[in-house]
C-alpha cells in the first residue's frame, strides 16, 4: 500500500552549491522552480526554506531525514555540513511543523535518506559510502512496524539513485549492471513481492510516485527510458527537466521530502 502525501519540504538552492563544482546556477533555481511548481500541480503544499550559504547542499533535502507514519528520524552523516542540515532541518520539522522527531544515539551510525526505500510494506536500507548497518539499525528501532532490510550499494550513489518506487508495489529500476545486482539482492531479501519496471539509462531510475502520478525525467534526459514509459505506463505521469541542479545528487528524489499531515501546517 502506497503512502499519500500532503506536504513538500524543499530548500531552495544556494549559490554555495558552486563547491561542489561547476554549474549554470540560474538555470538550476529555475529548474528547481519548476520542480516546485510541479509538485504544487500534483496537489501537495509545498514548503519552501530560504537557502542558506552554510550549507552548500542544503537544496537536497531528502538526506537529512526519513518521515514515514508521521514520525521523523534525523538523518547522520560524517560530513559536518551535511550534519548541520540534518539538525538544521530536526528544528523546523519538530518546532516548526510539530512532527516527532527521533535523533540517532550512536554516534557511529551513519544514514543518509537518499538510501532509504519504502515501498509502503518495508524498508530497503543501502549500505554505501553514505550509510552504515548502524545507519539501518536505527530505522529498524524508529520504525518497529515494518521489515527493514539493508541491501549492499557497490556504486558510488545512494540506493534510491538505482530503485525507486513507480506505483503499487512496483520497483523502478535500470538494466545497468550495479542496479541489476542490487535488485537481484534485494528480491533475495524482500518480505514481499514486487513487479518491476526496467528502464535503459541508469538516472530514468529516480523517480517520484506521488499520490497515483509518476513524475520522471525529461525526454532529452532520458530519451530511451521515456519512449518505455510512453509505452508500459498507463497512470498519469508529468516529466521536469533537472539536469543541472540534480547533477550532484541522485536525482528527482533528492530535493524533496514528502509526508502526509491532517492538520494544517502554519507558513514558515
Amino acid at each position: 500500500m502506497s503512502p499519500k502525501y500532503t506536504h513538500a519540504i524543499v530548500a531552495r538552492i544556494s549559490d554555495a552549491l558552486l563547491e561542489n563544482g561547476e554549474f549554470d546556477v540560474q538555470l538550476a533555481k529555475q529548474q528547481h522552480e519548476q520542480y516546485c511548481t510541479l509538485l504544487r500541480t500534483i496537489g501537495l503544499d509545498v514548503i519552501e526554506l530560504p537557502p542558506d550559504d552554510q550549507l552548500p547542499e542544503g537544496v537536497f533535502v531528502e538526506n537529512s531525514a526519513v518521515i514515514c507514519n508521521g514520525v521523523a528520524l534525523i538523518g547522520r552523516s560524517e560530513n559536518a555540513k551535511r550534519r548541520r542540515e540534518a539538525e538544521s532541518m530536526a528544528i523546523i520539522l519538530k518546532k516548526e511543523l510539530d512532527i516527532p522527531v527521533i535523533e540517532i544515539e550512536d554516534p557511529h551510525a551513519q544514514l543518509d535518506g537518499g538510501d532509504v526505500l519504502f515501498t509502503g510494506r518495508e524498508f530497503f536500507i543501502g549500505i554505501s559510502g553514505y550509510t552504515n548497518e548502524e545507519g539501518a539499525r536505527a530505522v529498524a528501532m524508529a520504525y518497529p512496524e515494518y521489515p527493514v532490510t539493508p541491501i549492499r550499494v557497490n556504486g558510488a550513489k545512494r540506493l534510491k539513485y538505482y530503485v525507486t518506487m513507480a506505483g503499487p508495489d512496483v520497483l523502478c529500476v535500470s538494466s545497468s549492471p550495479t542496479c541489476q545486482e542490487i535488485v537481484k539482492r534485494m528480491e533475495r531479501e524482500a518480505s514481499f513481492t514486487y513487479q518491476k519496471l526496467t528502464l535503459p539509462e541508469e538516472s530514468a531510475a529516480n523517480m517520484l510516485y506521488i499520490n497515483g502520478t509518476i513524475v520522471h525525467r525529461s525526454p532529452t534526459e532520458i530519451p530511451e527510458a521515456y519512449k518505455t514509459l510512453k509505452e508500459k505506463i498507463d497512470i498519469p505521469t508529468r516529466n521536469i527537466n533537472i539536469s543541472e541542479f540534480s547533477q550532484y545528487s541522485s536525482g528527482l528524489t533528492s530535493s524533496c521530502l514528502l509526508l502526509r499531515r491532517w492538520k494544517s501546517i502554519r507558513s514558515l
